[in-house]
């Protein structure tokens, strides 16, 4: 935090009106993947709902041979598009046939893991950095295909709209000592609602005094 701070007084300061930042990691690997990929292009609601129920369905050992048990009909049923069936169906074939060896995963560098991952079906950078950040842990990430991330950059930054929309891009010299620590406060700024307050960053870092609970 101390390297981040300096190298971007901006983020310092979220950082400082934030306060610490707890982010369990997800414990079971293909269940965080089958997730990822359930989750892609709905709303958080959508996405919590078709799970809760994926969830029931598979009972309580998700894996990929219960998973691969379940017939299309089943998995349309609780709101699975045939397009993410397909791309389940391949994850628990890889899985299965140890191509894809999801305990191994966390012993790879990042780009191995990133390769090995967009290999599946279904599967694209973004849900890999995901998968980096939130189920192996990674430091060292920086997604610039996420729209709630640049969004958020822009917002710290005061930044001029871009055609490109690159506002990480940017930054990404003064995040890279820590680059996952600066998404997450990023995201966590989204999260309590600052980003899309219609307020500034200077006008809550002007207005606050370390006590984000009125806010959030």
């Amino acid at each position: 935090m101390r390297e981040l701070r300096e190298a971007d007084p901006r983020l310092g300061r979220l950082i400082e009106l934030i306060g610490p930042l707890e982010i369990p990691l997800r414990a079971d690997p293909f269940v965080s993947l089958v997730s990822s990929i359930i989750s892609q292009q709905l709303s958080v609601k959508a996405a919590a709902t078709i799970w809760g129920r994926v969830t029931e369905l598979c009972g309580p050992e998700m894996s990929a041979c219960t998973m691969a048990a379940l017939s299309d009909e089943q998995l349309r049923s609780v709101g699975v598009s045939m397009f993410k069936i397909r791309y389940i169906r391949d994850l628990c074939d890889r899985v299965m046939s140890g191509e894809l060896p999801l305990d191994q995963l966390d012993e790879l560098p990042d780009e191995e893991v990133m390769k090995t991952l967009v290999a599946v079906k279904g599967i694209g950078r973004w849900t890999a950095e995901m998968f980096l950040i939130f189920s192996l842990g990674r430091t060292g990430i920086l997604s610039h295909g996420d729209a709630g991330l640049q969004r958020a950059a822009r917002w710290l930054h005061n930044m001029e709209e871009r055609d490109d929309a690159g506002y990480t891009q940017q930054h990404e010299l003064n995040w890279a000592a820590y680059p996952t620590a600066a998404s997450l406060y990023l995201w966590e700024a989204i999260n309590i609602g600052w980003v899309d307050s219609g307020k500034s960053f200077d006008e809550y870092s002007a207005g606050l005094s370390g006590d984000t609970s009125a806010d959030s």
